[in-house]
Order: C-alpha cells, then structure tokens, then sequence
C-alpha cells in the first residue's frame, strides 16, 4: 500500500506539481490550501504518513500549521524561504526537512522515501 502524503500550498500549480512527482513515485496525495483546510484534511485521512508545507499562506501559514499538527507526524518544508532563522524555528517547532522552491522532483520524492520509511 501506498504511503499518503498531505501537500499544503495555496498555489495550486504547485500543488499540482508535487502531487505530480510523488504519485509518479507511487504516493497517494491529498491536497490542502492552507493550514486550516490541512488540519481538516488531517481528520478525514487519518493514514497521512507525511506533510509537505509551504511557509507563506493565508489563514494559517507553515508555521502555524506545525505548531498545530499531531506530534509524530513528519513535516517537511517546501517553500521559497531560506533564510537560516525561519528554518530553525520551523525545525523547532517539528519540521523533518526543508526544500527550496523550485524544488528538484528527484528530492523531493528521495525526502519523502527517507521520511516515511520511519513510519512504516
């Protein structure tokens, strides 16, 4: 079985573009638009093995998103933000990883492999 990833991003193109490449991967992908839709998300498909979050988003943006989420469920951050302040408070508040957009797909899935063999 498949492991299921929740990718969060209010850009639906990149939405579109993750789920691309980790289906292709053999991921099942859920879409969320920000954190709120995510933590909705989260409810119904109880089974998500990992998060892909983007930083910047309406109504409840990444880090917001991780200060609210489960514990024990791997984050890992995919945004055009790298500035090495942000990335230690999003590690601090749970975050497993942090991509930079625009993301290589071969990265992404080989981060997405390496986070949810720890959960299988």
């Amino acid at each position: 079985m498949a492991n299921k990833v929740l990718v969060i991003d209010d850009s639906m193109m990149v939405r579109k573009q993750v789920g691309m490449a980790l289906g292709t991967a053999g991921f099942t992908v859920v879409e969320a638009s920000d954190g709120v839709d995510a933590l909705d998300k989260l409810v119904t498909h109880a089974d998500v093995a990992l998060v892909v979050c983007d930083v910047n988003m309406p109504r409840m943006n990444g880090l917001e998103f991780l200060e609210n989420v489960r514990a024990g469920l791997p984050v890992m951050m995919l945004t055009t933000e790298g500035q090495p302040e942000l990335i230690q408070r999003a590690k601090a508040l749970g975050a497993k990883g942090w991509l930079v957009k625009p993301f290589k797909a071969d990265l992404l899935v080989a981060a997405a492999r390496k986070l949810t063999a720890a959960t299988t």
